[in-house]
């Protein structure tokens, strides 16, 4: 028997990223820390090995530590763009007419690979410059991304109403919150109680669940146009796929074309920032003053990940008395100011604090892609995701390299640049959302005067 339903799959996803990715950056930070000198880290201990003394000989050592780990999770960042960006646009493009199973099958693969090459990278010791290389052949097969797309254009073609993709759309992000959350808050007892080994053979393993899930219990949502392939060249089919995101564009009126590129635009720039930023908290938090060990680190990923709760809160109440746009603003602006103060947070309290300002941080992400969706038919549902992940992938690799970057070169100086910046750069799509927002205040004027008119027409 067929289940009709993706949750489960982006849930298992999700539990393996959210502990994969803080197991993946402390294990270079320790690997990286051994190998740069002759001071060692000991997993069952409960201080960070960190140094708040400037004028100690460490301090000088972590600061070397904290630029090298931020270089080479850009060397591993770029390597997977290009296979990244390709394999997520041609794999979503493909599910509109080869069903939403494929995209979902070859990411799970791909991810599963990295995964287990973890496993053995740790066990091993090899060296960690062999991750750039496992990157790169698993952005080939997609990346999480592709996975996200897949699952939405599935929920997608499952809900017929608007309001419903909106509200269905915000559970999804409210399981991320949950999911994410209890990964997060016991990361760190995963790698204080079962070492770096163990902890990437459970994501291994949860990654193994999920493909079994996919291949086997997954009810594709496009039986009838899976029926309908036709074998074809692969130059055909690349061509078609094009052709048909091309065609996506043209054959809508200027106003629904300008709508969707302003759409695009504002969820493509807000993503740009706030994934860009986010592997930058890690290294925020390992450094002095904060001096976090790996629990502290796992509670400030819990406490983090309220904000899908929260937005999911948000958008249920605010669907009530105002329009998606004025939850994405709402949103964008309180992001906003909680990168503006992470800048300046210096004790453990003020960071857990700064948490804060970011529970909407997720909302303009389900708002946005709720709006994309309603603009296009229910046949370009894939083609349109395949879009948006494909500027996704390139906005959020591009993104973490950026700021992994700007981290790097700043570190020295100034360690909260990266997020003053980041409250910057968020005013980009603040303003395109202002501008949707004084366009839809104007609609709803003009039409309250023709209505007014007429009245006055028929009176007169």
């Amino acid at each position: 028997m067929k289940i009709p339903f993706v949750e489960p799959v982006m849930c298992l996803s999700v539990f393996a990223l959210t502990l994969n990715s803080p197991l993946t950056t402390q294990y270079v930070y320790r690997r990286i820390w051994e190998e740069t000198g002759n001071y060692s880290i000991a997993l069952e201990s409960n201080t960070s090995k960190c140094a708040m003394n400037k004028s100690s000989p460490i301090f000088a050592f972590q600061e070397e530590v904290q630029r090298k780990v931020s270089l080479f999770n850009l060397q591993m960042d770029i390597s997977g763009l290009i296979p990244g960006l390709v394999s997520t646009f041609v794999f979503l493009s493909h599910s509109d007419h080869g069903g939403r199973k494929f995209p979902l099958i070859l990411s799970s693969v791909g991810a599963l690979a990295n995964s287990a090459w973890l496993c053995l990278l740790s066990y091993f010791a090899l060296p960690i410059q062999l991750l750039i290389a496992s990157t790169f052949i698993g952005a080939l097969f997609g990346n999480y991304t592709t996975l996200l797309g897949a699952s939405f254009a599935y929920i997608v073609d499952q809900c017929k109403e608007k309001k419903q993709r909106t509200i269905r759309i915000a559970i999804i992000d409210f399981l991320f919150g949950v999911v994410s959350g209890v990964t997060g808050l016991s990361s760190g007892y995963f790698i204080r109680g079962l070492g770096f080994v163990w902890s990437f053979l459970i994501v291994t393993v949860a990654l193994s669940v999920n493909l079994i899930y996919i291949l086997f219990f997954l009810e594709d949502s496009m039986k009838e146009s899976s029926s309908q392939n036709i074998s074809v060249s692969w130059t055909e089919a690349f061509k078609n796929l094009f052709n048909r995101t091309y065609m996506l564009f043209k054959n809508a009126s200027g106003a629904q074309r300008s709508l969707c590129g302003l759409l695009l635009f504002t969820m493509i720039t807000y993503f740009f920032v706030t994934i860009g930023v986010s592997p930058i908290f890690v290294l925020y938090e390992l450094d002095s003053p904060l001096c976090w060990d790996e629990v502290l680190i796992g509670y400030g990923s819990a406490l983090g990940s309220v904000t899908f709760f929260t937005s999911f809160l948000g958008i249920w109440l605010f669907s009530y008395c105002m329009e998606d746009i004025h939850m994405a603003f709402i949103g964008t602006f309180t992001t906003m100011v909680g990168m503006a103060m992470t800048a300046f947070a210096r004790t453990t309290l003020m960071m857990f604090l700064v948490r804060l300002p970011f529970l909407f941080t997720v909302m303009p992400f389900s708002v946005l892609r709720s709006m994309i969706s309603k603009v296009v038919r229910s046949t370009e549902q894939g083609t349109m995701f395949a879009c948006l992940a494909f500027l996704e992938t390139l906005g959020g690799i591009t993104a973490v390299s950026t700021f992994n970057g700007i981290y790097s070169a700043t570190v020295a100086w100034y360690k909260g640049f990266v997020f003053l910046l980041s409250a910057v750069l968020l005013l980009i799509p603040a303003i395109s959302l202002w501008k949707l927002l004084s366009k839809n205040i104007y609609q709803y004027v003009y039409s309250i005067y023709i209505h007014i008119l007429y009245i006055f027409t028929y009176i007169f």
